[in-house]
């Protein structure tokens, strides 16, 4: 029974690590990268900061989704993030990967 139940785990953890690098790679093909990176400053904000800002915010996915497909200015600088070409449901699993960085 415990092999069973670390084999479940161990295939739940590849679940969510392939669900994490499948939204990696969505925020590269969708060009996010290009002004933002995990850990540091780039253009924008490193994910890192933003999933601190927002993490008392119990909508914080539907609010930074919001942000990323109509862009914004003024939370983090002078330099404006311009709208993204994504879908709605692009836009929430970006803003939802964003909000599970540590």
């Amino acid at each position: 029974m415990k092999a069973a139940y670390i084999a479940i785990m161990a295939a739940a953890g590849v679940i969510v690590a392939g669900q994490a690098q499948a939204d990696e790679a969505l925020a590269k093909a969708k060009n996010c990268m290009t002004c933002h990176a995990t850990d540091k400053k780039l253009v924008g904000p490193a994910y890192k900061e933003v999933a601190a800002k927002y993490k008392a915010d119990k909508n914080a996915v539907a609010t930074l989704a919001a942000k990323i497909k109509a862009g914004g200015k003024g939370n983090w600088g002078q330099i404006p993030m311009p709208p993204n070409n994504v879908t709605e449901d692009e836009a929430k699993k970006l803003a939802a990967w964003v909000m599970a960085i540590k």
